[in-house]
């Protein structure tokens, strides 16, 4: 079962109606935008002094977990510039002529977006690293005995690159971003600021305690503390016992749509008590543990490891995974005896 698409709980986007709404929520400016305190305030000194010298700003690399407001962070930083944004992904640039073509429609001090920045061809990496430190590509133009390279000249401009595996990004490419920000998970208090305000955006009172649980099975990420939000919203609408979303309507609204109270959905569980039931808690491999439970082996990975991981509930060790005490202990299982 690959139902990753439907998980509420996950940190990735999901489709093209509920990102419209997810645009709706997204803050305009840094100091809109809650959370991540420290990397927000260098870039307000970052952003202030490359205007002062009106150069474009350094290359800025933001890593870190899905649906931590990367996106987000960039398109604020190009409104704190005041100039252009375009963006794209990593996949969608499958050959050099994309780049060129990107960077063709780039104004001085624009920004150029790069998603899953991790994910480009080898090709269109080596030639970025002309376009990033001495702002020109050499393309060759022609075929056979009539090709020639041209030195295209570019402005100076800022990438951007968010990825989720900063690990796998490559370290010519790592080195020349100037700026680098690692996104970290948010704690409650700002996920219940994030989710006032967003409840305020869509015109749904909630009460503090509504909030706060919202943002305590939220997994540490706004886009899914807004999307918890949306379906909880639905419930509080529909009911005759609620006026606006409250504690009992976000527990209610939370148990049906199998959100435990650590937010822990049904996949979370099912890879725990495989783990449990078929390797005796580990160790097990990551791509054993996949195809387990019949998800790629980069979705677990990528979407369910690291908060599992944040939580103490699975260790790593040399051998592979582990679950730990405090997985047995939420799951309200024995944990064996090692005798």
């Amino acid at each position: 079962m690959n139902d990753d698409d439907e998980r509420l709980v996950s940190g990735q986007p999901q489709g093209d109606e509920e990102s419209a709404v997810e645009r709706s929520l997204r803050p305009n400016s840094l100091d809109q935008y809650i959370g991540q305190s420290a990397l927000k305030d260098e870039l307000k000194v970052y952003i202030q002094a490359a205007k002062q010298r009106e150069e474009a700003l350094d290359h800025v690399l933001l890593y870190g977990p899905p649906g931590l407001g990367k996106t987000t962070l960039a398109m604020i930083i190009a409104s704190e510039m005041q100039v252009g944004l375009k963006t794209t992904s990593g996949p969608a640039i499958e050959k050099t002529g994309d780049l060129v073509a990107l960077l063709n429609e780039l104004q001085p001090g624009d920004v150029l977006f790069i998603d899953e920045i991790h994910r480009l061809p080898k090709i269109v990496e080596e030639m970025l690293y002309s376009a990033m430190e001495d702002f020109f590509v050499d393309i060759v133009v022609g075929q056979g005995p009539t090709a020639h390279p041209v030195h295209f000249p570019l402005p100076p401009f800022t990438l951007i690159g968010a990825t989720t595996r900063a690990g796998l990004l490559s370290a010519p490419l790592r080195d020349r971003f100037g700026i680098v920000g690692h996104m970290a998970y948010y704690d409650v208090a700002d996920l219940e600021q994030i989710v006032i305000r967003s409840a305020g955006i869509l015109h749904s009172p909630i009460d503090e305690q509504g909030a706060h649980e919202i943002a305590r099975r939220s997994r540490g990420t706004p886009r899914i503390a807004n999307r918890l939000l949306k379906r909880i919203r639905d419930f509080a609408e529909v009911s005759t016992d609620h006026d606006g979303i409250d504690l009992s309507i976000v527990q209610k609204a939370l148990t049906m749509l199998q959100v435990d109270d650590q937010g822990l959905d049904r996949t979370d569980i099912k890879l725990l008590k495989t783990m449990i039931t078929y390797y005796d808690g580990g160790p097990v491999g990551l791509n054993t543990l996949a195809a387990n439970i019949g998800e790629e082996t980069e979705t677990v990975a990528e979407m369910y490891e690291p908060f599992l991981l944040q939580r103490g509930f699975i260790k790593r060790t040399a051998r592979g995974r582990m679950v730990t005490s405090q997985a047995y202990e939420h799951l309200g299982i024995p944990e064996p005896r090692n005798d």
